[in-house]
This record gives C-alpha cells, structure tokens and sequence, in this order.
C-alpha cells in the first residue's frame, strides 16, 4: 500500500483516441454507453458510481484508449440511458446487475476487467458472481464491500433502512440536494479548486428530473441488501483470487479508508493505493490512476500480445 503525491508521476499519458457514444437495446431500454479503444484490444467495463453516469470517466478514457478497449454504460434512470417511472421499472441493484449482463450480452463482451466505483460496485459483484469466467481482474475506486468501509454518515442511512417512513425525507434531501451533490465530490480535500463545479451542477440537474426522487429512494432502500451481500462477496474474492488494484480516494466523506484496506483480507496480494482525493478520484487524480492503471493493466497483458498505440478505432 502508498500513498505517494501525485508529483512523484511524469508526464500525462495522452492519445488522440475519440470516445464514441453509443446506445443499444436492453429488454426494451435504451441504453447509453460511451466506447473508445480498438475492440481487439483487452477491454475494460467502466461501472459508474451515484449520481454519477458513464461522464465520470471522460478524463481516463483518451488516457487509456490507446491501448485498451474502454466501455462504461449508464444505469437505467442515470445518466442518457432510458429512465422509465419507478412504477413500471424496478429499481433495484439486482436489477440493474442483469441490466448490465445483458448489456455486455448485447455487445458481444465475453472477458474482461471490472471497473468498480461506488454503486459500480454492489453492481459489478453481482456480475461477476453470475459471470466469474469473463472476468480479468478488478479496479476497484471507493467502492464498499466491507462493514468497516461504511464511515459515521451511514447511521442515518441505516436508519432509513430500518423505518423508511420515518427517514426519507430526511435521507434524500441529501441525497438529491445541490450542496449534498458538491459534497460526494469535494468532500474534505484541502484542494476544492481542483474541483469543476460543472460536474455537480449537471448532477443536480440529472437529480432534478421528474420522477428521480422516487427512483433514488427505491434504489438506496435496496442499498441494505448490498451489506447483506458483503460475506458472499468476500467469499467470491477469496476463492477467485482476481488480480485486483485498489485506488481509494482518502478525503472521501462517505466511504473510510479502512474499506480498501480490508480488501487485502481476501486479497493478499491486492494492490492498494490511497490517494490525494475524494469520493470520484478522477476528480482530482485523473493521470495518477491511468499510469496506475497502466502498470497493473500491462502487467497481465498476454504474453505476446502487441500494444494498439493508436491503431484505427472502429
């Protein structure tokens, strides 16, 4: 584990590679996805976290794309993919996990690493536990699969889990708020002018939209189920033993550093990086995660295998 300063890395790894957005057909959703990268090549799926979309990644993709193939979807009701009422659509993380195996279905993906951050991933372990054959390995940013990474401001939230009634109003004034959108990313980092204020801002204007209070609020009730799951999900890690790379934001209000320790429980030879950032590490730490990324991706690249650098996209 480090925690070396963002200064210690060389120069920006850039590409000329473009991003393409795309949508596809998912049991009658449209959803959205961004790609980038030549299809050959070994490919990365990019799970967002809230209230974020597929945009989070937009600073990493050009950095990576080169050399990799790059696919991050947005959710049902996040993001450009379809958002259907929650009357008609259930909003649940097991929902939205065969969404995504259907998703991967519909591009022909059949192997590749996971991507996990936030609700990326109580997402992406329940597709990796119904796909453990496709998957390469794990990059995991601030995402939870251990009680101890669940920090002072899930007292509420377990409250709310407990009384739904008595606390929604209280939960998702937070949730869905302007200033509680500002916070996930700024958290407390010494650096908040790191931070573009365009990216809560279109958050908020996502959270604004008729019908997300609803489809919020059934998601993050579901949220319980997410801890329930965290034995069977260590479980999972300990007998698979992916190659895994833990880069964990430490000014993160929400999610305590001792949640990327942990990994090393079942992971003992996880690599484990704390970093000068918040909840969205690429906020503020965009370029230390794409080398980070870069060593741990071409470190298990086939042997044999050339790299794209900058070969024609499809």
């Amino acid at each position: 584990m480090s925690a070396e300063s963002p200064r210690a890395w060389g120069p920006n790894i850039a590409t000329h590679a473009t991003t393409r957005y795309r949508t596809v057909e998912v049991e009658g959703l449209k959803i959205f996805y961004r790609e980038a990268g030549a299809a050959d090549a070994p490919t990365l799926l990019l799970l967002h976290g809230f209230p974020s979309s597929s945009r989070m990644f937009d600073a990493l993709i050009p950095l990576l794309a080169s050399d990799y193939h790059l696919v991050a979807p947005d959710y049902p009701g996040f993001g450009q993919s379809d958002a259907p009422p929650a009357s008609d659509f259930d909003y649940t993380f097991d929902h939205l996990a065969h969404i995504v195996d259907r998703f991967t279905d519909a591009l022909g993906l059949t192997g590749y690493f996971l991507c996990l951050q936030d609700y990326g991933g109580p997402i992406g372990f329940r597709h990796a536990l119904r796909r453990p054959e496709r998957i390469r390995g794990l990059i995991i940013q601030n995402a939870v699969a251990h009680e101890e990474g669940l920090g002072p401001m899930w007292v509420a939230r377990r409250a709310f889990w407990r009384d739904r009634q008595a606390h929604e109003a209280t939960v998702l004034a937070a949730f869905t708020s302007l200033e509680g959108a500002r916070l996930r990313h700024v958290g407390s980092s010494p650096n908040p002018e790191r931070y573009n204020p365009d990216t809560w801002l279109d958050e908020f204007a996502m959270l604004s939209r008729p019908g997300q209070e609803r489809i919020q609020s059934d998601l993050f009730y579901d949220y319980r189920t997410n801890v329930a799951s965290y034995p069977t999900w260590q479980a999972w890690l300990s007998e698979h033993r992916p190659p895994t790379l833990v880069l964990w934001g430490r000014f993160d209000p929400s999610f305590a550093v001792d949640g990327a320790t942990a990994y090393a429980r079942q992971l003992p030879d996880a690599e484990i990086h704390l970093l000068d950032a918040g909840h969205f590490v690429l906020d503020e730490a965009a370029d230390e995660v794409a080398v980070r990324m870069r060593r741990f991706l071409d470190a298990r690249r086939p042997a044999g295998a050339p790299h794209t650098h900058n070969r024609r996209s499809p």
